[in-house]
């Protein structure tokens, strides 16, 4: 047997079930690697290695009785997980990447927590995430920044950032994300992995703070479609019993099907140019190209596709994104330790009538239909996943880094630009929440010319609501 991480998920799930590997030999196995690899890399807030052999342990003896009385096994039995710290996991610390708010151990699971752990999985621990994941790169306060396993002076991205460098290094198999802006397609594509952000209410969110715009979704950070599958087949609601949807086969069943010759549409269009106009990076046009010859290999049409966006988008997001950061419960008194982008645009948040949250949320609505329908068009839309290549540690906020988290001080407080740069190195991420469809990225692309060389560059795919098999499927079909 090849070293467990280097298993996929799915094969580490059969070795499991098989007996060939017990669930202690798993989660030590990992969590030796976090212990060796988590101080340069910063992907893990905290790890809960003794829960998590005593939750192996019980998985085991599970185990044992399933061979002994014939009783059967949950889907994901023994399989080591992460949650990123905006998900409750009870007994655990969540932190939500603040220094502000007071940390206490959850009382219950959140949604993913809940269900992953249904399937039988076992958690070893909290991943970085921004203060409140709000920003598109992993650094905060309270822990060392999460670094990119393919260059650490590099930002593994955001906000499901220390979930995506875990994966990647092989710290856990796959992990899940939370979406809201991009949140798990950012860090999947600086992490070289495949993310995907289904569509709105197919999967529960589970984040405790407020969401007015339904942007957030909960998707799966994995290093194939197969394994990305698998995770989704354990997030996704059983239909209750007796239902037509009971016998229908699984993501992952279905990711190994062939997707039919598709028309795709191709567009550099983002509702951010307006406002910060931007020219993609050489490297996120190569991977956009390599994508294409993929696609066109595969034996699908691509064109070109001429999206018009309404510039008022970029206000009403930005409106409805932050809403829940000036709502959330924060003691005066603490308010000094937050980020400047938290502080400022809470502040703002704040000062906002509810009249102009309603009049955002209204333009949204409007937005999602005319966008829509525009997508319609095409089967499926692609882009490059990022437009820049994963960026430096501290390059957004402007602070120092080395080795270590940095204080308040080093923080250079330039909200608005901080803010900007996001905005143009990710550019064609929150317009997919706002319109609720499922999307994928792939890293089709490396900057050194060879898988694990250089730097990832991925595509994303969006494509029409319940097309999440689909995007699986071609993700599977181009190798990924």
């Amino acid at each position: 047997m090849a070293d467990i991480h280097e298993l996929s998920a799915v094969e580490l799930r059969d070795a499991l079930r098989s007996g060939d590997l017990s669930a202690r030999q798993a989660a030590r196995h990992f969590l030796d690697r976090i212990t060796a690899q988590n101080p340069q890399l910063g992907a893990f807030i905290t790890v809960t290695a003794e829960q998590g052999m005593l939750d192996a342990a019980a998985a085991d003896e599970l185990f044992s009785r399933s061979r002994r009385d014939g009783a059967g096994l949950p889907a994901l039995h023994g399989v080591p997980v992460a949650f990123k710290d905006l998900t409750d996991v009870a007994g655990v610390i969540t932190t939500h990447g603040s220094a502000a708010l007071e940390h206490k151990p959850a009382l219950l699971d959140g949604a993913p927590a809940a269900a992953l752990r249904a399937a039988g999985m076992i958690s070893l621990g909290k991943t970085q995430v921004p203060e409140f994941g709000l920003t598109a790169y992993s650094e905060n306060r309270i822990a060392p920044p999460s670094r990119n396993p393919y260059a650490l002076s590099r930002s593994s991205g955001g906000s499901s950032g220390g979930s995506a460098a875990a994966v990647a290094a092989g710290l856990v198999p796959f992990a899940p994300g939370s979406d809201g802006g991009g949140s798990v397609r950012i860090p999947a594509a600086a992490c070289g992995l495949v993310g995907l952000k289904p569509g709105r209410g197919l999967v529960p969110a589970g984040e405790s703070t407020g969401d007015p715009a339904g942007l957030v979704v909960t998707g799966p950070l994995a290093r194939s479609a197969a394994d990305a599958a698998l995770m989704l087949d354990a997030l996704v609601p059983a239909p209750p019993p007796g239902s037509t949807g009971e016998s229908a086969p699984g993501y992952l069943e279905r990711t190994g099907r062939e997707p039919g010759r598709l028309r795709i549409g191709v567009s550099l269009d983002s509702p951010w140019q307006m406002i910060f106009p931007f020219a993609p990076d050489r490297e996120a046009v190569e991977a956009l190209d390599a994508g294409i010859r993929l696609l066109e290999a595969a034996g699908h049409e691509t064109g070109e596709a001429a999206i018009r966006y309404d510039n008022r988008y970029p206000d009403a997001f930005t409106t409805a994104w932050t809403a829940a950061v000036g709502s959330a419960r924060i003691v005066p008194q603490r308010e000094a330790l937050l980020t400047p982008l938290t502080r400022t645009f809470r502040r703002r948040a704040q000062q906002r009538s509810p009249a102009r949250l309603n009049e955002s949320l209204r333009f949204l609505r409007q937005f999602q239909q005319d966008t829509i329908l525009q997508y319609g068009g095409w089967d499926l839309m692609l882009m490059p996943a990022l437009a820049q290549t994963p960026r430096p540690v501290g390059w957004f906020t402007g602070a120092a880094h080395g080795d270590d988290y940095w204080p308040a001080a080093e923080w250079a407080g330039d909200a608005d630009g901080d803010y900007r740069k996001q905005c143009e190195y990710a550019p064609w991420s929150s317009m997919v929440n706002v319109c609720g469809l499922p999307a994928i990225t792939i890293p089709v692309h490396w900057t050194g010319g060879v898988k694990g060389c250089g730097l990832p560059m991925g595509i994303q795919l969006i494509g029409p609501m319940g097309s999440e098999a689909l995007l699986l499927q071609v993700a599977a079909q181009l190798g990924f």
